[in-house]
């Protein structure tokens, strides 16, 4: 099916969807620079306004004027799961489930870790980790690390497509790893058709959600998912390099455990015991000391959420996602564009993606003309769409910028290519 553009999608009818768009006052909570259409948010977040206030208060207050004992006065301690608790509605999890901490690599580390220790327990022939070869690659390293380093004839087994997972998960395999939306396409797996299909082989089921928090509607306990990871750098507006998060939903926390046994994840971590105790809970997936300033920036981002709904912001997602192929397709159709993100919205995540034989070059022009998307290899062009911030008239602007650009081959092909894409 083609999404065909409606003779309603002019500019001035974009503009009047804008004006009649419910979450039109939430873009006002972000410091977008002006001139720029930002459509990279599956990449970093725009910054919320409140974010700088509360930086400076976090530093200048907090820790330059209470100092160390603002861990208690401040709330500092407490910081991980009381975060976690904001987020949690957000996906599906309940209060106590939820700690934001570390990184997604760190965390898909222990949670894969301490789903493999829980099938070692119960079946100890499982020893297939399965994803997918178009996975994130840090998955794919954290997975092949932790089997190499385990040597206890572990293994990772990478599958082409979707349809090769019925076929894999089989009797030996332990977990099944996938990222929910994946990071090239922005396809969207069926969560829980897929958990259900795992469970009745006996596996284990790890969802990497960072590139759905936020983006598109979650219920990881309608799932009946095992465990999930995802960070808050992307849609939920929590930074550069912010801290991630890790989900363990209470049936599993008395069993969780894993390698990465720091100090945070103590009982009693001020008794300086010598032996290691694991806290109760989801304190448990905690490790070492917290980074205190960015953990305090992702609650910027969390408030904004808390005034609309995820079904609201999917419905707005779908919405210019849909404008955004039609005009494509239909302002550039005789250029060699080809769409890689599924049509059907129940496969789509809440970004789009189209290649060209120049696409990092292309991509280039228009962050020279102030389009914001990325470039992700081979020949994807990005395009990120946050629904608390990007208008239909962006979609707009950006199309007819894009037709410029490729009408008059405005790039260049020769283009040097910095460290990050």
């Amino acid at each position: 099916m083609t999404l065909a553009p409606s003779s309603a999608d002019t500019r001035a009818a974009c503009l009047a969807r804008d004006a009649a768009d419910p979450l039109a006052p939430l873009r006002d909570r972000f410091d977008l620079p002006d001139g720029v259409i930002y459509l990279d948010g599956n990449s970093l977040g725009a910054r919320p306004r409140a974010a700088l206030d509360r930086a400076r208060d976090v530093v200048a207050r907090e820790w330059g004027q209470d100092l160390i004992r603002s861990w208690n006065s401040a709330g500092w301690f407490d910081l991980p799961k009381r975060l976690g608790d904001r987020l949690a509605p957000l996906v599906g999890a309940r209060p106590g489930e939820i700690v934001v901490t570390d990184t997604t690599s760190l965390n898909l580390f222990k949670a894969l870790a301490a789903a493999l220790a829980i099938q070692q327990d119960r079946d100890p022939q499982r020893k297939v980790i399965v994803t997918e070869r178009s996975n994130f690659p840090t998955d794919i390293y954290m997975a092949d690390g932790l089997a190499r380093w385990l040597d206890r004839g572990y293994e990772l087994l990478l599958v082409d497509s979707p349809e090769e997972l019925d076929a894999a998960i089989d009797a030996r395999c332990a977990v099944l790893m996938l990222t929910h939306v994946n990071y090239r396409t922005g396809r969207q797996h069926d969560m829980a058709a897929l958990t259900r299909l795992a469970h009745a082989r006996g596996a284990l089921v790890l969802w990497d959600l960072a590139h759905s928090a936020g983006a598109v509607p979650v219920d990881l306990h309608a799932a009946d998912a095992d465990f999930a990871v995802g960070c808050t750098y992307k849609y939920l507006n929590g930074g550069p390099g912010a801290p991630a998060f890790i989900w363990v939903p209470e049936r599993h926390q008395a069993a969780f455990r894993h390698p990465l046994t720091g100090w945070w994840s103590h009982a009693k971590p001020f008794a300086m015991s010598h032996g290691f105790a694991a806290a109760e809970g989801i304190g448990r997936a905690l490790c070492g000391t917290q980074p205190v300033v960015s953990l305090a920036l992702v609650e910027c981002g969390l408030e904004v959420f808390e005034q609309t709904d995820m079904a609201a912001l999917r419905a707005k997602s779908l919405a210019l996602t849909d404008l955004f192929i039609a005009l494509v397709e239909s302002r550039c159709a005789r250029h060699p564009l080809g769409l890689v993100t599924p049509r059907a919205h129940d496969a789509r995540g809440s970004q789009v993606s189209f290649t060209h034989p120049h696409g990092y070059a292309v991509m280039q022009a228009l962050i020279e003309r102030g389009v914001i998307g990325d470039y992700r290899e081979p020949e994807i062009m990005r395009f990120g769409f946050t629904p608390l911030y990007t208008r239909f008239v962006d979609v707009w602007d950006a199309v007819e910028i894009l037709r410029d650009i490729l009408d008059r081959e405005a790039y260049d092909a020769a283009a040097a290519r910095g460290a990050v894409t």
